[in-house]
């Protein structure tokens, strides 16, 4: 996931970074009526479910699409394409996702505000970030959902070497309850060399793959987990396949987007998500795919086209 707004794009419509986050922490309704007209249509016409392997479960990151549809829209355009999972979606929507058959697949972890920036790599954080990890680990509990996802927070002049051994004090000091409940906390990975909003993250200290790796091998849990978004993990390090393989027992959840531009994963951008998804299908990965692109067009269309490029 990334945490801010991009002020020009296209598809948010000039949303700020700060709407737009209130956006990913609740009410989400606001956008629904900028659904088109098209898109409606395409509801009942031509929109048969999409997935017919199902070797990859998919999922929907809602703030990605919280402009054009409420919650009750996006459950039934995922139901209906075939996706599993509404993700990154906070509590008071999950009964919602449960109406619908679906799971929340990753959820929100309420870092301290601004997001991302205070993370584990700084001890004075701790405190909060805990309190907030262990709640959002109770409700997923609660749910039986699987995951909650988690940051390393801004370097802020922190040397990497110590901002992780920071992060291993700090997420040691609540793995054991996420194991007690059972639920898997993700460290994301991400980019730090794009300084566009909703793009990248310049001054994040887990920007790349082997430094996250080494926090959760570090941590030492089955449920300490990496986030492995190919999108930052392209920007920052690519060879994405042979990370996949390298890193494949310690990955707990996928991101998508399409790179450059975070966009749709379709054949304007440079990563290879068929071949991707095969090798994350042959790891034997039980996990989810959350589609986290900004779309440039229709919504709707883009979500399809994604779920059958990823149903490998």
């Amino acid at each position: 996931m990334s945490g801010n707004m991009q002020s020009d794009s296209r598809a948010r419509g000039g949303i700020s970074r700060r709407d737009m986050l209130r956006m990913v922490a609740g009410a989400g309704a606001a956008g629904a009526s900028a659904l088109s007209l098209s898109s409606c249509t395409g509801l009942n016409k031509g929109m048969e479910k999409a997935v017919t392997s199902g070797r990859i479960n998919q999922s929907i990151v809602y703030w990605c699409f919280a402009e054009y549809w409420d919650i009750e829209k996006i459950c039934q355009i995922a139901r209906q394409l075939g996706y599993k999972s509404i993700e990154l979606i906070n509590p008071e929507h999950w009964p919602t996702l449960k109406k619908y058959g679906l799971t929340c697949a990753i959820a929100n972890s309420g870092m301290p505000d601004p997001p991302f920036v205070k993370g584990f790599n700084n001890p004075k954080y701790h405190d909060e970030c805990i309190a907030n990890l262990k709640k959002a680990i109770d409700a997923c509990a609660d749910f039986n959902f699987p995951s909650v996802i988690t940051f390393t927070g801004f370097r802020e002049d922190i040397p990497d070497d110590v901002g992780a051994n920071n992060c291993v004090n700090g997420l040691k000091k609540v793995i054991g309850y996420a194991e007690k409940k059972k639920v898997n906390v993700c460290l994301e990975i991400l980019n730090s060399r794009v300084d566009t909003e909703m793009k990248g993250h310049p001054g994040y200290q887990g920007d790349h793959t082997d430094y996250c790796m080494e926090i959760v091998k570090q941590v030492g849990s089955p449920r300490m987990k990496v986030l492995f978004d190919i999108y930052h993990v392209q920007i920052m390090d690519g060879d994405v396949i042979s990370r996949i393989r390298q890193y494949k027992d310690y990955i707990g959840h996928y991101h998508t987007a399409g790179n450059p531009g975070r966009n749709e994963i379709d054949d304007s951008q440079e990563i290879n998500y068929r071949a991707i998804m095969k090798e994350i299908a042959r790891t034997g990965y039980k996990g989810y795919v959350g589609q986290e692109f900004i779309p440039t067009r229709d919504p709707l269309k883009s979500l399809r086209e994604a779920v059958v490029l990823c149903d490998v």
